[in-house]
């Protein structure tokens, strides 16, 4: 892949590209912030002037963006209309079920590859180049996608066809929510009980409560070295994003008729922690809230 356009540097797509780079890989990178392009020129990234003069002549496309309507007018606006023929497209964004089909529908329909890959690994997993990617597109497209990924990925796995990718990933980040918030439930019922957190962590971290968001991403501060805790819950996984994907659950829930009864109520309490200003804040600042702090 001589020439790789990246479209979207936010938090996540700034370390993305930064290790497309570190791969020896050419990058051509665009975003509407002008302050995210300058870190993507200090990364060792080109500066495009558009997104349509990132994708000319680029053999690869990625592309990181808020939601599926920004998806779905920059791919049908820009990338489409300008991108070399045949050039292989990865969306990373974590969007909604049928706005990654419709894409992938347009794209083929113009001659492209298209895959929609959402990440989890957060920013730290961005910038270390150790996100997980689970990918929706064509069987005989993988190998070269997986291909194209492995600067940023410790494990990319494809989960099916088309949409697959963004089915797993909202179903995943639902799981994450929930899991979320009993970790920092039982810290506070913890602290209320007079048991020290550092040996609840080390009893729970051992016993059969143990998992994830406990042992690799602990909310309360001082005991997992790089959690966003130890940070004031700055950086991480926002609160605001973590909502969004629990409403895309929600939202697919109602469409396929699944009882989900514990995402429903994961969206209300993120919802209400949002409300209470924490939505730029990671969303393991949940404690917070739940210990009478905001």
């Amino acid at each position: 892949m001589s020439r790789i356009a990246f479209i979207g540097l936010g938090n996540m797509g700034a370390g993305m590209a930064a290790n497309q780079v570190k791969a020896g890989r050419d990058v051509a990178a665009f975003d509407l912030s002008q302050l995210a392009v300058a870190r993507a020129i200090a990364s060792g990234c080109s500066s495009a002037n558009s997104a349509e003069d990132a994708v000319r002549g680029a053999d690869l496309v990625i592309t990181m963006l808020p939601a599926g309507p920004h998806v779905r007018s920059l791919y049908s606006e820009h990338v489409i209309p300008n991108a070399k023929h045949g050039a292989l497209l990865i969306d990373c964004s974590t969007i909604d079920v049928e706005s990654a089909r419709a894409v992938a529908k347009e794209a083929k329909a113009a001659g492209f590859r298209f895959a929609d890959a959402p990440v989890s690994g957060g920013t730290a997993g961005a910038d270390a180049g150790t996100l997980a990617f689970m990918v929706g597109c064509d069987e005989a497209d993988f190998p070269e996608i997986e291909s194209a990924i492995s600067p940023m990925s410790r494990v990319t796995i494809r989960a099916g066809d088309h949409g697959a990718g963004q089915a797993a990933k909202i179903c995943n980040n639902m799981l994450l929510g929930i899991s979320m918030l009993g970790v920092c439930e039982a810290f506070a019922l913890a602290e209320k009980l007079d048991l020290a957190p550092e040996k609840f962590f080390e009893i729970a971290s051992k016993s059969s409560g143990q998992c994830w968001s406990l042992t690799s991403y602990a909310p309360w501060p001082g005991l997992v070295e790089t959690a966003p805790s130890n940070r004031n819950y700055e950086g991480g996984f926002a609160t605001a994003m973590m909502l969004k994907d629990l409403k895309l659950a929600q939202e697919a829930a109602a469409k396929s008729g699944a009882s989900t009864p514990l995402g429903a109520q994961a969206e209300a309490i993120y919802a209400l922690h949002e409300r209470l200003g924490s939505g730029g804040r990671d969303f393991s600042s949940i404690l917070q809230m739940l210990r009478g702090e905001i």
